[in-house]
């Protein structure tokens, strides 16, 4: 299991939509990708998220611009957790 902070920020190209996300860091994306397989779609790798209160399955996927894996954190997850964009959480990430 990976516990790193990061910070919430909303993808560009979907500003409208809301998709928030946190990058992971650099070290731990790249022992991600030494370990992880990558599923369909995008090279995504199925994991186990937390923030807060909360845990969930999801994926982390690949992102160019950074060279990490980037998470996608569901709006019932901040709501929740009352955070948004620009707040620092705590966050793990366990591969499934």
């Amino acid at each position: 299991m990976f516990v790193f902070d990061a910070e919430l920020w909303i993808w560009d190209a979907r500003r409208t939509e809301t998709w928030t996300f946190v990058t992971l860091p650099e070290d731990v994306s790249d022992q991600i990708r030494d370990i992880a397989t990558p599923g369909r779609g995008f090279g995504a790798v199925k994991v186990r998220a937390g923030v807060g209160a909360s845990t969930w399955s999801t994926s982390v996927f690949p992102d160019k611009q950074s060279g990490c894996y980037v998470l996608p954190v569901k709006a019932a997850v901040r709501k929740k957790n009352d955070v948004g964009p620009g707040d620092v959480v705590e966050v793990t990430v366990e591969l499934v």
